[in-house]
């Protein structure tokens, strides 16, 4: 039977599971759909999206680019129409000044910075709280030296931030690569947007350790849907091809999301399983799809196929402590976070320092709502350490969730120990709108 659960907006009470199995549909990948959007925005002629996530974070995007002009046309639910602006050089919005408030999406947010810099406009680009909190400097640093005006408008490098007209010239330029991938990403997406002649001296090169690097890998993939290749050296210096520009694919369509998948995969693990992810598999762009690499590690069962991926708990019903460098799985490690607490040993969990800078500190979030339950957690500068209570997990623990969708979906897997309540679980709205009811099917008493 389905799982009763009272629920309203404050929280949401989740009993204690002992089974989990059955086939669920993922919603569309968050990273592909806001990546897609603004591709189809800057585009050569229209694009038709199918597929596309339906979540605070698009509906972000969505709006902002409406604001901006471009023609939008939602077709069906999860299908879109945009026409594109571009086509045109030196290119522009058909809003030229406009105030943008961008939530707390920063696939939305860095992106959006590093195109209105380029387009010559007045824009204001604002969020929530916490966006406000999440660093920027070193995108604005790197498009400053391409002359771009900007300026920001509270503390010094944060939003929200002010976006004035002025000559950019292209050049080579350096960006930090060890805080987020997303303001590599952002570079990358702009390159098409200089003159062809200028595009050839344009060259981006990273400083310090690049991660979550499969990030870009995606971000490369997705501009090569749209007709623009980006040689690189290595992972250090990126230049795009010469006399490309976005041109519409036509249609495209978004894949499952990987991270989302993550939490399925890890009660098949837990709960005995098989629980099976439809819409992504493993061919899959996304780096999170490694996730199911880290749980085959902890000695769960993995298949997969084109369109699907399986998990099962391991035959003594009990997983496997880890030590994992989380680099290149960076969101799905958090449902790994949580899956130690039913693992044999204490499981390390390292190269996590971005945590910190994402919807919330989620490297202080984890450990706090870890040692609810009596787990032993040591939190460092950039990794945890997990060890499970030796008698069980504490009963009725009572989840806060930061605003942080991750943090709400990652502990309802903790009810496959103990009846948990969590708090504002609304917030799973970012990414995944009717998370729970999905949970619900799959999970039994």
């Amino acid at each position: 039977m389905k799982i009763s659960a009272r629920r309203d907006l404050k929280f949401i009470d989740l009993p204690a599971i002992r089974v989990a199995t059955g086939a669920v549909r993922l919603p569309g990948s968050k990273s592909i759909s806001n990546r897609i959007l603004l591709l189809a925005a800057l585009a050569d002629g229209p694009t038709e999206i199918c597929d596309l996530l339906a979540s605070d974070d698009t509906e972000r995007m969505l709006d902002a680019l409406e604001t901006l002009g471009v023609p939008i046309v939602q077709v069906s639910k999860d299908h879109y129409r945009v026409q594109g602006v571009g086509g045109q050089s030196p290119l522009s919005f058909p809003v030229g000044e406009a105030n943008l408030f961008l939530g707390n999406a920063g696939t939305v947010f860095r992106p959006l910075t590093a195109v209105l810099a380029l387009v010559q406009g007045h824009y204001r680009l604002s969020g929530v709280p916490r966006m406000h909190e999440r660093p920027i400097a070193d995108l604005v640093d790197a498009l400053r030296q391409l002359g771009a005006d900007i300026t920001y408008l509270g503390k010094e490098g944060f939003p929200p931030l002010q976006i004035k007209p002025a000559p950019i010239r292209a050049k080579e330029i350096t960006v930090k690569g060890d805080v987020s991938s997303q303001f590599l990403t952002s570079l990358l997406m702009v390159l098409p947007l200089f003159p062809p002649a200028a595009a050839e001296a344009m060259a981006i090169t990273v400083t310090g350790e690049l991660i979550s690097r499969p990030y870009i890998e995606l971000t490369l993939a997705l501009m090569a849907r749209f007709g623009v290749q980006v040689e690189r050296e290595e992972w250090r210096r990126f230049r795009l091809r010469a006399d490309q520009c976005y041109r519409s694919p036509g249609k495209v369509f978004v894949e499952g999301d990987a991270s989302s998948a993550s939490y399925f995969l890890a009660a098949g693990a837990i709960g005995t399983g098989p629980v099976r992810v439809e819409g992504i598999g493993r061919n899959s762009l996304q780096g999170d799809i490694r996730f199911a690499e880290a749980l085959k590690e902890m000695g769960a069962h993995i298949r997969s196929g084109d369109n699907w991926m399986e998990a099962s708990a391991p035959e003594s019903g009990i997983l496997r402590a880890i030590n994992l460098d989380c680099n290149h799985i960076p969101d799905a490690a958090m449902t790994l976070a949580v899956a130690a607490l039913f693992a044999d040993g204490a499981t390390t969990l390292r190269n996590i320092a971005s945590w910190r800078v994402k919807e919330t500190d989620r490297l202080a979030a984890m450990a706090n709502e870890l040692r609810k339950f009596g787990a032993a957690v040591e939190e460092g500068a950039d990794f945890l350490r997990i060890t499970p209570p030796a008698g069980g997990l504490a009963a009725n623990a009572v989840i806060d969730t930061y605003d942080d969708h991750r943090m709400a979906m990652c502990f309802s897997l903790a009810s496959f120990g103990a009846p948990v309540r969590i708090n504002e679980p609304d917030c799973v709205t970012k990414t995944f709108p009717d998370y729970f009811e999905k949970f619900s099917t799959l999970v039994r008493t």
